[in-house]
């Protein structure tokens, strides 16, 4: 639901950050006639000569405390935390600072969908996008993923329903940002690199709700107590979902169905059986998105072609490959301990997984019962190596690996003969990488290249399917 747009022509934007949201913000104010600076600690961003010639000019290697305190507005990627120097320097100087999310929805036309959570927002947001579109909507699909909502305003109309990503560095800078429909998959603690408590972060996701009100729809996981709280606060009107219990009113499973029941009427929206992803949490995903196109007005058949034709997201619970009878499975995206521990928990025995990274706060000890009940070994990558370690030690054990496709070999050696080799860090990628998607794809490019090694074992014999 579009806010009141911001009038910025000739007037002084600084844009905080030059990666791909933060280039679609200025793109966007250069052609609404401000005067916009782009500002980066990089020393250079070649992703940035794009804008060469659009009037857009250019600070990189540090954020000026002078540029940002003389600026009419600043406008936050996402990846800049709001605790740096010169953006505090702006708003003691008085200067209004928004994300860039804020910035793009005051200029849609079309209703917005925002989905958040802790762990599968991706997903949920691209399942959303496939069902409106088979019930006949003009959708657009971004914001944390894909497409950044800045890139969306140019060809938005009354009748697009934007279905955006919103992650809590997002949610964190809104004002006005005001959803139709705002989705809440789960809770758990995460970014403790970046938030200050546990507590900063919940406020943060909770804003998704704030601008609602008694028109809109919150789509809220009844299986998650926090999830159930911070949504009490906002406005809109509940459509819970559970996978655990049965609902009176929600989204609910019964007889290998996904079911609304709403107005005293049970509708069946999804067989189970439809659903091609791995990991029973990903029902959830698909409960979420469900429901969604149910307040939509999209029809059950809709609804299951949709889900029906979707195998899921690259690095988010992907099977990649079976090689010598042990299958890989490629979640990069489970950057959090309580992904990898629902990652984790969709396998029964057999299991090596892969963990570390760069750690973000979390309980790793909460690993320790569901690995002792089902891996036969772990091995531990990156900066958190020795913490994976020493949380795990005496549950079951760990090898240490330098990097990821010696990690890779050792999880195949522990995993044979038929074991699932799972990369499921718990923890980001920059140490080593440069985002999750990096990793992912040099974890699957480890296991072709294990594949043609034994294809070079074994005459004839295909190793990967």
């Amino acid at each position: 639901m579009a806010g009141a747009g911001l009038e910025v022509t000739g007037r002084r934007v600084v844009v905080a950050g030059a990666a791909r949201s933060g280039l679609a913000a200025a793109k966007l104010l250069a052609g609404r006639g401000a005067k916009v600076t782009v500002s980066d600690v990089r020393p250079e961003v070649p992703e940035a000569q794009a804008l060469r010639g659009t009037g857009v000019t250019f600070e990189f290697g540090g954020h000026l405390a002078d540029t940002f305190a003389a600026a009419d507005l600043v406008v936050v990627s996402p990846g800049v935390p709001t605790t740096q120097p010169a953006i505090r320097v702006a708003r003691a100087a008085g200067v209004p600072v928004v994300s860039e999310l804020e910035l793009a929805s005051r200029w849609l036309r079309g209703r917005l969908i925002a989905v958040t959570g802790t762990k599968g927002k991706s997903t949920t947001t691209v399942l959303v996008g496939r069902m409106l579109e088979a019930g006949g909507f003009r959708v657009a699909v971004g914001g944390n993923i894909g497409v950044p909502l800045s890139a969306q305003v140019a060809a938005s109309t009354p009748d697009t329903v934007h279905v955006v990503e919103a992650s809590s560095f997002q949610l964190e800078q809104i004002d006005q940002f005001h959803p139709w429909i705002a989705v809440m998959l789960n809770f758990s603690p995460d970014h403790l690199d970046r938030h200050a408590t546990v507590d900063e972060y919940a406020a943060a996701k909770a804003r998704v709700f704030e601008n609602q009100d008694e028109r809109d729809w919150a789509v809220i996981n009844a299986d998650d107590p926090t999830v159930l709280e911070l949504a009490s606060r906002g406005r809109a009107r509940r459509r819970p979902f559970s996978r655990r219990t049965t609902l009176p009113a929600g989204t609910t499973l019964e007889s290998g169905w996904i079911v609304d029941r709403w107005n005293d009427v049970a509708t069946r929206l999804v067989p189970v059986s439809a659903i091609r992803l791995l990991g029973p949490h990903l029902v959830d995903d698909v409960m979420a998105a469900a429901t969604v196109g149910a307040i939509a007005g999209v029809a059950p058949a809709a609804l299951t072609g949709a889900v029906e034709g979707f195998s899921g997201l690259e690095h988010a619970m992907e099977l990649v490959a079976e090689v010598g009878g042990v299958r890989f499975v490629n979640d990069s995206k489970a950057t959090n301990v309580e992904s990898a521990l629902r990652s984790i928990e969709s396998f029964e025995h057999g299991l090596v997984p892969i963990i570390g990274g760069r750690f973000k706060g979390g309980d790793l000890e909460r690993l320790r019962a569901p690995l002792a009940a089902r891996a036969k070994g772990v091995v531990a990558i990156g900066e958190a190596a020795a913490r994976v370690a020493a949380a795990l030690e005496g549950a079951v054990a760990v090898r240490q690996a330098t990097t990821l496709g010696e990690a890779v070999d050792a999880a195949y050696a522990m995993a044979r003969p038929s074991g699932i080799v799972l990369l499921a860090p718990a923890c980001a990628s920059f140490d080593m990488f440069s985002d999750y998607a990096e990793r992912g794809r040099q974890f699957k490019q480890a296991v072709d290249r294990i594949g043609r090694r034994m294809a070079g074992r074994r005459d004839g014999d295909a190793p990967m399917r």
